[in-house]
């Protein structure tokens, strides 16, 4: 039996749900294994949110999903103190954020003290009411959806927000294929429950694999390339003028932790005893993404982010 046996029955139960979509299934796989949080961009329709409620069916754990609104209040996330007459007192009552799998639905629609009170949530594992602070459960993971397109009434996350997700996924259209897959499979739908996940993966296993993960051997010269790939966004022009003109800022230190953990976790899932080159290069794209601010050169060039961080791994000397 291999080492990512465990994950088997909840990796099959996610792909039965969705069509293709692999990349983004493997990346949510990753997240997971690496005790991070992952925000999901792509246009509306194309299955991220049924993607997270498969993910949580097949874990041992709570799910809830918050629709984020103009109109929403920080208590609507973390809770609020609730005054019991008979007893003369307030008792806490917990919101959405105590639970193990959040999906926040929309995240940039949700006004900046929102923001700020699933920041806490996202960075400490905790949230703060008044003078009291309550830890989250031990497994708590967030995916975020956004809408790239439409931007009226949304706000723009803040870069220390998007710093704190592990990863950014990006979920494109189906191929002709995969469409007609789709529309055979919405048609069984309406004759056919769909069947449960045949095991739940248990947080005592979770643990036992990101334990796993996290010794998974990484040689000292993949880790000097890993903070040689995340500082050469931060000095593109050693490797390139076009690349200077491009990029305003680079990725923070906790890109290069980010990168360690998930090549780990992406190696781990291929069956691998090691961290490969080709490992960190295949998860780089989902880390760094967000973590980049381009210039308006770039932005008048229509070069995006996943453009710059291509022609960096190009140029970055593999050890």
């Amino acid at each position: 039996m291999t080492a990512n046996a465990p994950l088997e029955p909840l990796r099959a139960h996610v792909s039965a749900r969705i069509v293709g979509q692999h990349a983004f299934v493997d990346s949510m796989l990753i997240c997971l294994l690496s005790d991070g949080h992952l925000l999901v961009e792509g246009m509306p329709g194309l299955a991220k949110t049924s993607a997270v409620k498969a993910l949580a069916e097949g874990l041992e754990g709570d799910f809830h999903r918050i629709q984020f609104t103009p109109d929403l209040l920080p208590s609507d996330l973390i809770g609020t103190d609730i005054y019991r007459h008979e007893r003369g007192e307030f008792e806490f009552r917990q919101g959405p954020l105590f639970h193990n799998v959040l999906l926040a639905d929309e995240i940039n629609r949700a006004p900046a003290k929102v923001q700020s009170a699933l920041l806490e949530a996202m960075a400490e594992r905790q949230i703060t009411v008044g003078q009291r602070t309550y830890p989250l459960p031990g497994l708590f993971m967030v995916l975020a959806t956004q809408n790239p397109v439409e931007q009226e009434g949304t706000y723009h996350l803040p870069e220390a927000q998007l710093d704190r997700f592990l990863m950014q996924a990006v979920v494109d259209y189906p191929s002709r294929d995969e469409e007609l897959a789709i529309l055979s499979l919405d048609q069984r739908r309406h004759t056919e429950p769909s069947p449960p996940p045949d095991q739940l993966l248990s947080q005592a296993e979770l643990q036992h694999a990101r334990a796993e993960v996290a010794a998974l051997h990484l040689d000292p010269k993949l880790e000097g390339y890993v903070v040689d790939l995340v500082q050469a966004t931060r000095d593109p022009g050693r490797y390139h003028p076009d690349l200077a003109r491009w990029c305003r800022f680079g990725a923070s230190p906790r890109a290069s932790i980010a990168l360690a953990r998930c090549a780990r976790a992406r190696a781990w899932l291929d069956g691998e005893r090691f961290v490969a080159p080709h490992h960190i290069q295949a998860v780089a794209p989902e880390i760094l993404r967000h973590r980049l601010l381009l210039s308006f050169e770039a932005e008048a060039e229509g070069v995006t982010t996943d453009t710059l961080i291509e022609r960096l791994l190009a140029l970055v000397a593999i050890p």
